[in-house]
């Protein structure tokens, strides 16, 4: 089963993007964005602007333009993100059938998608519980236990190219 790494992708970009905007009090741009997360520009403005849509973040054209979240970090919960994305690609529906037919495999596919339904069902229900915030703080909370905090942060606070 193929891993879907958009939803660990984009909060990643989120809170970068907070992160610099707290940092220099202006917006990421996309190709800051594609830096870190090993992208393109044009894959981070096409997820970006189905955020745009659902009201998570926001855009400006131009010089000194690029997103910005569009609420506070714990006005965003990861299940807002991940239905942002289509709400999918965090458990299959069904497993694949293999052998058309096999009686044995429509017995365990069946048990299977029941029980990939109802983790389906916790997952979201978790996933709604949990903010940005929430990741930003444990993140802070990382960064101050690091052995090299000084080094990580002289990282993270070195200033974008423009």
């Amino acid at each position: 089963m193929k891993r879907d790494s958009r939803l660990s992708n984009v909060l990643h970009a989120l809170l970068h993007m907070a992160e610099h905007e707290e940092r220099t009090g202006s917006p990421m741009t996309s190709e800051q964005l594609a830096v870190c997360l090993s992208t393109n520009p044009v894959v981070v403005r096409r997820t970006m602007a189905g955020l745009r849509e659902e009201g998570l973040v926001t855009s400006e054209k131009g010089h000194g333009g690029g997103w910005r979240l569009a609420r506070p970090l714990n006005a965003v919960t990861l299940g807002e993100v991940h239905d942002a994305l289509g709400g999918t690609g965090l458990l299959p529906d069904a497993p694949p059938v293999e052998a058309d037919g096999c009686l044995v495999e429509a017995a365990v596919n069946d048990a299977l998608t029941q029980t990939y339904a109802a983790a389906r069902a916790l997952l979201l229900a978790r996933l709604h519980d949990i903010t940005l915030a929430d990741l930003a703080n444990d993140f802070a909370r990382r960064l101050a236990a690091h052995p090299n905090r000084d080094l990580i942060h002289a990282y993270a606070r070195k200033p974008s190219a423009p």
